[in-house]
């Protein structure tokens, strides 16, 4: 690793941001303590939660840690598809016996940016981390004023580029594989979405002949020997999110923890049908049912089925709830995370003394 991602964690590894309570100050926690690099995930969390998680984390290790800011969308929604996609799922609130929100009540798309922006610049984190966007030069060059690591994730090596023009100091190159949402910058991915990203390894290296910083690769991996793959292409450090979210300390469902290794969940795919925006889950029937005509409309779409995945959750129905994941869920491992740090490490090593001195 290069000398400022090395400061920062003894192992090449990375647990990825998971909004939604995934990652809760614990796992990040113990990811950090075990040499690895935890994440907080300020996605959905007002500032002042993301400030008392922050406050939570530093109480439970001294060591480095990331907080992941979602940047603010620019483009409105079509209001009137958003209402037509309202009205599809009529029959959800209906077999859950929850209303559905009003459009006005659906939130705005900046998710507290600004606040955020301003409560990590007066007491900074070691890394900050972006998805959905870029920063602006000013906002990057604020950070590194005050010490902090900036990454921005990325999925074309076009969006690396504009990382480092905007000044970042790494990038995350995240794959077509990833689980959860895609962290494209413009959010124009066709519908089918199969065929609009780039699988990581190729992604990785492409990144890696277009800029010179450091690349951070994450998209389905599960296993130090994939670890040792993507760092083969040219990646630096590894960042796993489905790897860990059947760690005791993740904050996902149980049930989201269960579907991961579930046979009746088989195949991932990319919908819009829970948030508006391209994200990789297990498919279930809510997916199916609604993903062909859920709308381009993030955060629209998001606060309107959050209190129907809530209340699926509620009655135990995975069917109905947004299972995010990577396509290597199957190979989950139920460890404690630091355990799960120091097996990856030891894979990574086993898979370079089988490749090879260089690799």
């Amino acid at each position: 690793m290069s000398s400022a991602l090395a400061d920062l964690c003894r192992y090449p590894i990375v647990q990825a941001p998971m909004a939604g309570g995934a990652s809760r100050p614990r796992l990040a926690a113990a990811v950090s303590e075990a040499g690895g690099l935890g994440f907080l995930a300020a996605g959905y969390k007002t500032a002042d939660g993301m400030y008392e998680e922050i406050k939570q984390l530093r109480g439970l290790t001294s060591q480095p840690f990331g907080v992941n800011l979602f940047m603010p969308q620019q483009d409105a929604p079509d209001r009137a598809a958003v209402e037509v996609y309202r009205h599809q799922l009529a029959g959800e609130a209906t077999w859950y016996e929850t209303p559905l929100v009003d459009l006005d009540a659906c939130g705005a798309g900046d998710d507290g940016y600004e606040a955020k922006l301003a409560i990590l610049l007066d007491d900074p984190v070691p890394v900050v981390s972006f998805a959905f966007g870029c920063p602006p030069r000013d906002v990057l060059d604020a950070f590194d004023r005050a010490g902090t690591y900036t990454i921005v994730t990325v999925t074309t090596p076009e969006e690396a580029q504009t990382a480092q023009w905007c000044g970042a100091d790494a990038v995350c190159a995240q794959g077509i594989e990833a689980g959860g949402h895609q962290s494209t910058h413009r959010d124009d991915l066709r519908p089918d979405m199969g065929a609009a990203g780039f699988g990581l390894i190729s992604l990785v290296a492409q990144v890696r002949e277009t800029v010179p910083l450091p690349i951070v690769a994450a998209g389905g991996l599960m296993r130090g020997s994939q670890i040792a793959a993507v760092m083969a292409a040219g990646a630096e450090a590894a960042q796993l999110g489905t790897a860990f979210l059947v760690c005791p300390e993740s904050g996902a469902n149980v049930l989201h923890k269960q579907a991961l290794t579930n046979p009746l969940f088989v195949r991932t795919e990319l919908t819009r049908a829970f948030s508006g925006r391209p994200a990789r889950g297990l498919v279930n029937r809510f997916m199916r049912e609604h993903g062909p005509y859920a709308p381009a409309a993030y955060p629209q779409v998001h606060h309107l089925t959050a209190g129907l995945r809530k209340a699926a959750a509620g009655v135990g129905d995975a069917q109905g709830m947004a299972l995010w994941a990577g396509q290597g869920h199957r190979q989950a491992r139920e460890l404690p995370a630091g355990q799960l740090v120091e097996l990856l490490a030891s894979e990574l090593d086993a898979a370079r003394t089988a490749l090879g001195p260089g690799v």
